[in-house]
Order: structure tokens, then C-alpha cells, then sequence
């Protein structure tokens, strides 16, 4: 399974998705791809920076996107490996992004692929699978 990050998403969401990411997407069976609370809740922050567009963003959100991913909560197993993943790497003076770090924990207790157009966050997050399909 899948666990798509807030780049991804935000590029479907966008005036010009990406065709190699629609392409890619269509290929993966549907119940195999999900998303994280943190996601969404990026998602919405980041809409309501772009003002005029706010409403039809939010929109989008309410109708295209909720009702056909699953949404992965960040439950209490997430919240232990990202307090054990926060902790390790902060010792080692690696620190990665809070909100990185909280999709990681996600995606590491489902034992999910994150998909994601920046790996570059994530090298650091022992153990975590991640691809990017833009």
C-alpha cells in the first residue's frame, strides 16, 4: 500500500497535475492507496493561503479527495514511533521536520510506501520506504 504525501496530492489539486503522476496513480488499484491526517491537514492550511481560490479549494478536499482516499489517522502507535524516531535522531543531531516526521511514523506502523516528491526529507527515517512518482 501506498501513503501519499501532501506534495502529491497538492500536485493533482493543482492547475496542471502531473500526467506522470495521474499515469502512475491509474496503474495502482485504489483501495491501495491512502493518506495521512497530516496530510489533510496540510492540505487545508495550505488553501487557505491562496485567498480567492480558498472556497474552490476546500471544495475539492470536501468532494474529490476525502470520499475516495482513505484517510490514516495519527493514532497512538503513530504518536510512539514518531516520539522514538523524534528522540533517536535528535540524539544523532539529525533532526527532521515535525510534520515529516509525523507521516513517516504513520507510514512506518502500516508498514506503507510513502510517496513522496521530496524524498529528501524522509533519508534520514530508518526504515521508511519512499518513492516518488513525479
Amino acid at each position: 500500500m501506498y501513503l501519499l504525501d501532501t506534495d502529491v496530492l497538492a500536485n493533482l489539486m493543482g492547475r496542471c497535475p502531473s500526467t506522470a503522476l495521474i499515469a502512475k496513480l491509474a496503474s495502482v488499484p485504489p483501495e491501495q492507496q491512502c493518506t495521512s491526517s497530516i496530510t489533510l491537514e496540510e492540505l487545508i492550511v495550505g488553501s487557505s493561503r491562496f485567498g480567492r481560490r480558498l472556497a474552490a479549494l476546500l471544495s475539492q478536499i470536501d468532494t474529490r479527495l476525502i470520499p475516495n482516499l482513505q484517510v490514516l489517522p495519527f493514532d497512538a502507535a503513530a504518536a510512539r514511533r514518531y516520539g522514538e524516531l523524534h528522540a533517536s535522531l535528535a540524539r544523532k543531531g539529525s533532526p527532521v521536520s515535525e510534520t515529516a516526521l509525523r507521516i513517516a511514523a504513520v507510514a512506518l506502523v502500516r508498514d506503507l510506501v510513502l510517496v513522496s516528491s521530496t524524498p529528501q526529507y524522509f533519508k534520514r527515517v530508518p526504515g521508511l520506504s519512499v518513492e516518488n512518482w513525479l
